[in-house]
């Protein structure tokens, strides 16, 4: 698995990974851009998965992503999560069944909304062609080969309240220990702890 974070400083923005990944149309309303990526093939499978206590008109992925968009302000902050996951060279249908178990287990149990996209191009040549088994240029598909099945995940990273509504952003705080002293701290203030310190004795 890799995992990047989307954020607006990098000029980067929620709704068009999300049809990129959802080979969908969507609008956002934060740029007023219409992000077409509805031609876009080798889409498999494409889900919204909410917690209990998501409200569910963020099934919707314009509505759920543009939400995204209009509670982040500033130019700097991290939007989503972005998942790129390895699958299993196996049924589709088994794919997809053990993405949604571990979406739901690592992510949504948590309290994340996940966006679930499954991908399955076919290899290709040098110049982009997809190729058959003696690596052939073909343009029908059931004479391509296809052995890439991966799982795209965006995540939320903002908890929502019992009613439905976007929380503080929150960090993990670390329990540390110097000598018998016992304090809890991020990991930027951990590393800072450290450096102004000058000393290896802070231990997590």
């Amino acid at each position: 698995m890799q995992i990047q974070v989307i954020k607006r400083s990098e000029g980067r923005r929620v709704v068009a990974a999300a049809a990129y990944r959802s080979a969908s149309k969507l609008q956002n309303r934060y740029t007023g851009n219409v992000e077409d990526y509805s031609k876009k093939k080798w889409l498999k499978y494409s889900e919204i998965i909410l917690p209990e206590n998501a409200p569910k008109k963020f099934q919707d992925r314009e509505t759920l992503w543009n939400s995204v968009e209009e509670v982040e302000k500033g130019s700097r902050p991290a939007c989503q999560r972005d998942c790129n996951c390895a699958a299993e060279r196996m049924s589709m249908e088994e794919n997809i069944r053990l993405v949604q178990e571990y979406v739901r287990d690592a992510f949504v149990s948590d309290g994340m909304i996940a966006d679930i996209n499954l991908h399955n191009p076919p290899v290709k040549n040098e110049k982009g062609i997809p190729v058959d088994e003696h690596d052939r240029p073909v343009t029908d598909e059931k004479d391509m080969i296809f052995r890439n099945p991966h799982a795209h995940i965006l995540l939320t990273v903002r908890p929502l309240d019992k009613n439905g509504d976007w929380q503080a952003k929150t960090q993990k705080e670390y329990v540390c220990k110097r000598g018998e002293e016992m304090k809890a701290f991020t990991a930027e203030e951990f590393v800072q702890a450290k450096t102004e310190d000058g000393r290896s004795s802070i231990r997590l």
